[in-house]
Formats: C-alpha cells, sequence, structure tokens
C-alpha cells in the first residue's frame, strides 16, 4: 500500500469526492515507520481544504478508543475516519459503528491497495526507501556499537528530543515560519550536538565505570525521552518554515529524495570507514576480543567513545529528517524506532556477540524490514500481531547467527 504523503493524498482525495469540505473527520494512524507521516499530511491537506478534523491520533488501538470515546463524551458526530493501512486493521475501527453509535455512520477511508506489479514499481520502492531513510541512517550508528559488542537503547528516545530541540530552536530562537537558512541549519546542528554530548555521556560511562552498556543506554533512553517531552510541553511543535521540508521530502538529485541521496552517501562513507581504515579495524577488534585488542595497543576507551557518539549524532541527524519529512517536532517520534533500527543490524547479519558485520548487510537488512511490514500491510495484518512477527524475525535471525557461530 502507499505510505506517507503518497497515502494521504489518495485518502484526503477520496474523502472530499465523497463528503465534501465540510465533514467531520477523525484521523488515525500507528505508530509504524510512515504512519506518522501520512497523519501530519492527512491533517494538513483536510484544514487547508476546510474540513473538521476532530482529532489526530497516532499511536496504539487504545488512543484511537480513547479518542473515540472523548468526541462520544462531547456529544460530537463523525462523517469519516481516515486512518492509515496498518491502523485500518485495527479491531476498534473495524466494530466502529456497533461500539461507538452515537457518532452516527462514519465511513473507515484507507488507502487504496497495490497489486503486486504496482508494489514493484520503481516510485513505489522509492517510496519504501524514504520511509526507511531514518531507520537506516540511524542503523549506521548502531551497527558500529553492536560490532564493538555494545548496545544502544537510545536511539529513539534521542531521535524524539532531536526533533522536539530542532523544531524548538526554530520557533524560539531562528524566527519561527520566518527563519532564514543559517537559523535553520544552527538549530539542526545544536540539535544533534546535544545528543551527541548524551552519547558520549553514555560512552564515559561504560568506559570509566564499566557499567554495561543496556544499562547505560536504557537509562539514557528514558532520560532522552523526558527531556523530549519537558521541552515539548506535551504539545507537537508547528511553527516551522516550509523551506524546512526540503531536507525531509525534497527530490533534488535524479528525482531521488533527498533523505535516500543522504542515507546512501552516509553508508558510501561507513563503508570506507569500516573496511578502509584504521578506526574500522579497530571497531572490530574491540568487538572480537577487547582484552587482545588493549594489550595489541588498541585503545579500547577512545574505539569505545567513538562509537557511543557515532550512534548518537546520527540519531540526532534522524531527528532532524524526521522533523523535516513531518515539518513539526513530538516526543512521541522515534517509538520503537531502537527495536527496528536493532532488527535492521541483526537481519542485516551483524552479530550481536560483536566482531562481525557489513555497513551493506544493516542496509540490505533495513529493506527487508521495510518490504516485511509492507507486505503485512497488503495482507491486512494487525499492528499488535505485526510487532509478534518483528520479534519473531528478530530471534530468528540471532538463532541463526549462533547456528553458524556453533558450525
Amino acid at each position: 500500500s502507499p505510505t506517507g504523503e503518497a497515502a494521504a493524498q489518495q485518502v484526503v482525495s477520496a474523502l472530499r469526492q465523497q463528503f465534501g469540505a465540510t465533514a467531520r473527520i477523525l484521523v488515525v494512524a500507528s505508530d509504524q515507520p510512515g504512519d506518522p507521516e501520512f497523519a501530519i499530511a492527512v491533517e494538513r491537506q483536510l484544514k487547508a481544504s476546510g474540513a473538521q478534523v476532530l482529532e489526530t491520533v497516532r499511536g496504539e488501538p487504545k488512543d484511537a478508543r480513547d479518542a473515540l470515546m472523548r468526541i462520544m463524551a462531547a456529544g460530537g458526530k463523525l462523517d469519516a475516519v481516515a486512518c492509515s493501512q496498518a491502523a485500518g486493521n485495527w479491531l476498534v475501527l473495524a466494530s466502529l459503528k456497533t461500539d461507538f453509535p452515537a457518532l452516527g455512520d462514519p465511513q473507515l477511508v484507507t488507502p487504496h491497495k497495490y497489486r503486486w506489479p504496482n508494489f514493484l514499481k520503481p516510485e513505489n520502492l522509492l517510496n519504501i526507501a524514504n520511509q526507511i531513510a531514518v531507520i537506516a541512517i540511524v542503523a549506521i550508528g548502531m551497527t558500529m556499537v553492536i560490532i564493538t559488542g555494545g548496545i544502544d537503547l537510545s536511539v529513539g528516545s534521542l531521535l524524539a528530543l532531536s526533533a522536539v530541540l530542532t523544531a524548538s530552536l526554530i520557533r524560539d530562537f531562528a524566527g519561527g515560519v520566518n527563519a532564514t537558512f543559517h537559523g535553520m541549519v544552527l538549530a539542526c546542528l545544536a540539535a544533534i550536538l546535544v545528543c551527541g554530548m548524551i552519547g558520549g555521556f553514555s560512552g564515559l560511562m561504560i568506559t570509566r565505570f564499566a557499567i554495561p552498556p543496556f544499562i547505560v543506554t536504557l537509562a539514557m533512553m528514558l532520560v532522552g525521552s523526558g527531556l523530549a517531552y519537558i521541552l515539548a510541553e506535551g504539545q507537537s511543535v508547528y511553527q516551522i518554515p516550509d523551506s524546512f521540508v526540503w531536507l525531509g521530502r525534497g527530490a533534488d538529485l535524479m528525482s531521488l529524495p533527498n533523505a535516500v541521496v543522504l542515507m546512501l552517501l552516509l553508508y558510501g562513507l561507513a563503508h570506507v570507514l569500516m573496511s578502509r581504515m584504521k578506526l574500522g579495524r579497530y571497531l572490530y577488534a574491540v568487538g572480537g576480543n577487547s582484552e587482545a585488542a588493549r594489550l595489541s595497543g588498541v585503545p579500547v576507551p577512545r574505539v569505545l567513545m567513538f562509537a557511543y557518539i557515532a550512534s548518537a549524532l546520527l540519531a540526532g541527524l534522524g531527528g532532524v529528517i524526521m522533523a523535516s519529512q513531518l515539518k513539526s517536532g513530538s516526543a512521541t517520534y522515534g517509538n520503537m524506532y531502537e527495536l527496528y533500527v536493532i532488527a535492521a543490524v541483526v537481519v542485516g547479519g551483524t552479530s550481536l556477540s560483536g566482531g562481525e558485520g557489513k555497513m551493506l548487510g544493516t542496509l540490505i537488512g533495513a529493506f527487508i524490514i521495510a518490504v516485511i511490514q509492507n507486505g503485512m500491510n497488503l495482507t491486512n495484518v494487525e499492528s499488535y500481531k505485526q510487532k509478534v512477527v518483528l520479534g519473531l524475525v528478530i530471534l530468528g535471525a540471532v538463532l541463526l547467527d549462533r547456528i553458524r557461530h556453533r558450525r
């Protein structure tokens, strides 16, 4: 099925044809990659056409149920529910008319499904690439961390923090909707730098005090998420100029999305780093046997610091891209992204034991995850079941890695 902007245009067009410009609409999307973009785009286009958007939900089925309860308690009526393909599979929406009769006779409007040949069309494959660009970019840093034998659970929260911080700095210090190019660049760099500092703190805790990476990054995940909610004050930050979407939505090089071009460029640089430079060999050495690497003269603490700082910086960059794609910053961004990123790395062949992995494998892993999700959406698999499948994919990839090592 189409996702993001493409899905939004299709749904809004159907709503206009069926209900006109005065419809009362609830917008619902899951927290899967591509769905937040869909929700933002639908809300923006509907409001521009004069339709009444009662609420916009981005999250889980319980969030949709809560929104429906609020609308019903206020005595409101619904003409339609505009939802993404994944959200359209939720039982709460399937039983909408029987569970919420006071809302009237709302229609469920979802994007049309592609047939298989359309799925393979270049424009759809490019759309998939654009949707996973953020996950793939963050996965570069995660690959480095996992190759050293560590893990970074904070990337999703740092992504959200970066998006909120970028949007807030543009709103408060760069002029808001009238921000200049230089002001926006400085806001982006500041947000990425803050994430890098948090990554440096994680690396310091791991190298200086020998705290397990799982514990340190779990703590930073909570800290990052909390800071994002504090900065955003529980709201999305929208006061961003239209020109800011260039990075996330623009397509200047041979019609390739700018986010995809940046993703490919970063993977090229990461491949050179890991395969041609001394630092890359050090990362593999630390993951293979840190004590042997230390005795061989490898500066293990500095190598680990680099890995965690790089992971945090790339998570910060991912947040900037997502803020650009959605033209807003929200503390809800990046939800579950650490799991999608780890899944991409593991499915791509990087060993969780450390010492093994390729950047190209991670990129392929990210595409595999995206295609699996797209396929589940096409076959109407509910979002809860999709999480089960994702967990089994991660477990299966790790199991295959263990079997391969035993041989």
